[in-house]
């Protein structure tokens, strides 16, 4: 469960199976050179939800959607119930991956000193595409989802492009993708989100 998180929390909300809602998500990537970055992504899972995805691990189901929560990162759970998963990568781009069998964050060269960071959308859209939500799923989705998002955040030396919200400073950009939003067709997502940030 990583970058792809929207996608997979939208499939199995709609397919009816196990629940993994209740996540906050935020990625953290920060461009130190032309050719390096640091990125972190944290899972914030809260007390009723990690209960459910503990009892399905313990159950050892093969294919859960909840197996292997955290095995790339670090665990830590908290007093209340809750639970934070944190992973974090340093390194040549090509090494970050934040968990996922593929590189979800796209790093490109836009000029001497520049890194173009983006995040394509298309496994986002597709996994809603077709999938339509009858009222009980609906209901649920606000139920689980409400106040939950992932925030993404871009970083270096200068940001000098962006579709995000730039930052007082111009040192970063961010974006929140609300997951009801989401989940129920309202948020008009750009093919991908970047920011261009200068380096050097």
């Amino acid at each position: 469960m990583a970058l792809k998180i929207i996608g997979k929390l939208a499939a199995t909300m709609l397919l009816g199976g196990a629940l993994a809602g209740c996540i906050d998500v935020n990625v953290d990537v920060e461009v130190t050179s032309e050719t390096t970055a640091k990125a972190r992504l944290t899972q914030l899972m809260s007390a009723d939800f990690y209960e459910i995805v503990q009892q399905d691990q313990g159950d050892g189901e093969e294919g859960s959607e909840n197996d292997g929560f955290c095995d790339d990162g670090e665990l830590t759970e908290n007093a209340d119930g809750s639970a934070s998963c944190v992973i974090t990568e340093e390194g040549a781009f090509a090494d970050l991956t934040l968990g996922d069998d593929n590189q979800s964050i796209k790093f490109t060269s836009a000029g001497p000193g520049l890194v173009r960071v983006a995040l394509p959308t298309e496994d986002m859209r597709d996994a809603m595409d077709g999938e339509g939500m009858d009222a009980d799923s609906l209901q649920m989705v606000e139920a689980f989802f409400t106040g939950h998002a992932m925030t993404m955040r871009f970083s270096g030396l200068e940001v000098v492009d962006t579709n995000m919200t730039l930052s007082a400073d111009k040192k970063s950009a961010e974006t929140s993708i609300p997951f009801v939003d989401f989940f129920k067709g309202e948020l008009d997502l750009p093919d991908e989100i970047y920011a261009v940030v200068r380096v050097k």
